[in-house]
């Protein structure tokens, strides 16, 4: 399916990306925000949060290695907290699809949720295992958080970490459908 200023892979074209780009650095005077990476808060990117996505995405796997984050990619990037847009912390995210202008994305954590599955349910939160990757430096298993959907700022993503298996990224697609 092809989109306005889009390709067949459900991906912005590269001439949409690079007006993105461009668009992003004017609004920000090429300045990133927070650029520390760990668990400490840091202060938000300087073009405002609009919230977390709150609709049913498209989920497209295509990942690329052509230096840009794409569906399918586990990049590290600024996360606000949900009680705070104006806080939060760098962590890896696993790209899923795009809300333009905005990547849209899922939290990871080296935290074992399986212990407390039911309390996060019933905060209404859920989780994936999708195993260790390169995103971790220490190989520490991951989960993904599949119902917060997060907007990312394509400028604001500071590295690749890897690119996430289909069939993983299959079952934590299945996941965010069956939560949303």
């Amino acid at each position: 399916m092809t989109g306005v200023g889009g390709n067949d892979r459900g991906r912005p074209s590269r001439s949409t990306q690079d007006q993105l780009r461009r668009d992003r650095r004017g609004e920000r005077g090429g300045e990133r925000g927070g650029e520390r990476r760990g668990d400490r808060p840091t202060t938000a990117p300087r073009a405002a949060y609009p919230g977390d996505f709150t609709g049913t995405p498209e989920l497209t796997y295509a990942p690329n290695p052509d230096g840009q984050p794409d569906p399918g990619e586990i990049v590290w990037t600024w996360v606000p907290f949900e009680e705070d847009y104006t806080q939060g912390k760098d962590r890896p995210v696993l790209v899923v699809g795009h809300d333009l202008p905005w990547l849209l994305a899922l939290m990871l954590t080296s935290k074992d949720h399986d212990r407390d599955k039911e309390d996060e349910a019933r905060r209404g939160r859920y989780w994936v295992d999708i195993g260790s990757g390169a995103w971790d430096s220490r190989g520490r298993p991951s989960e993904v958080r599949v119902d917060r959907i997060l907007r990312v700022d394509a400028v604001a993503v500071r590295r690749e970490g890897a690119v996430l298996d289909q069939k993983t990224f299959e079952l934590v697609a299945e996941a965010v459908r069956t939560h949303r």
